[in-house]
């Protein structure tokens, strides 16, 4: 049976009526944490007094800027550790997977359902930052968040930390019996890679677009592996059967 992308959306569907359903995913996961991730850096920039250190202004900035790229490192950790828990709990998981629908198909699907949102939700906090920041911040400020490097971070490393959040999020599902056991975890699985782009964000690495593309490319190529790994995981016979 070769790979069919409409089973892929019909997944994909599947999850966006279950989140529209879970009170937790809605409110908290796609809601306060954006929220509460774009409140920081908006507070942190317009605290920037207009004449500051060059040292100061990078750090706060910097600063700034990591607490959004915390959204695709977060949100998407904690829809991926539903995946497969969630479906185990709510007795849905043996139906499934009882079902054609091939593993990768199932995979793909759960991933992109927890992609999608995520993107549209980081971006439109992106977006909603730089607004502000041309609007409202200092001009030497505004100038500053508008560096090239900055906008290029934000830009590539968005969805490749939310695919990694996505498949280490659903690798603990795989093993896991409880849902917020699972997502706790993935959280703190989700953030090794932050902590590299932290490094440029707060200038410890001085970032550079040969930096960035460089460090983009052995983060897609971890996330490649990821993919494969999760994949390999994923036993549907040992899932039947209810063994983690």
């Amino acid at each position: 049976m070769s790979f069919s992308w409409g089973r892929v959306g019909a997944i994909v569907r599947k999850e966006l009526r279950d989140y529209r359903r879970n009170r937790f995913v809605l409110v908290f996961t796609m809601a306060v944490l954006p929220l509460l991730f774009i409140i920081l850096p908006m507070v942190q920039l317009f605290t920037i007094p207009e004449v500051a250190a060059t040292t100061v202004l990078d750090r706060r900035i910097g600063l700034s800027l990591l607490y959004l790229l915390l959204i695709p490192a977060i949100v998407p950790s904690a829809l991926a550790a539903y995946t497969v828990v969630g479906e185990r709990e709510q007795g849905t998981l043996e139906p499934i997977l009882t079902t054609p629908l091939r593993s990768e198909e199932f995979l793909v699907g759960k991933a992109l359902a927890a992609l999608i949102p995520t993107l549209i939700i980081a971006y439109a906090m992106l977006a909603i930052f730089y607004i502000g920041a041309a609007i409202v911040a200092h001009p030497a400020v505004s100038s500053a968040v508008f560096q090239r490097s900055h906008v290029l971070v934000q830009l590539v490393f968005t969805p490749l930390l939310a695919a990694w959040s996505i498949w280490v999020g659903i690798a603990i599902s795989t093993r896991m019996s409880d849902v917020r056991a699972a997502q706790q975890l993935g959280v703190f699985a989700s953030l090794p890679p932050l902590a590299i782009v932290a490094l440029m964000g707060l200038n410890v690495i001085t970032p550079s677009p040969a930096l960035a593309l460089g460090l983009a490319a052995a983060l897609l190529a971890v996330d490649v592996l990821g993919w494969r790994a999760v994949a390999g995981m994923f036993n549907r016979e040992r899932l039947i059967a209810g063994r983690r």
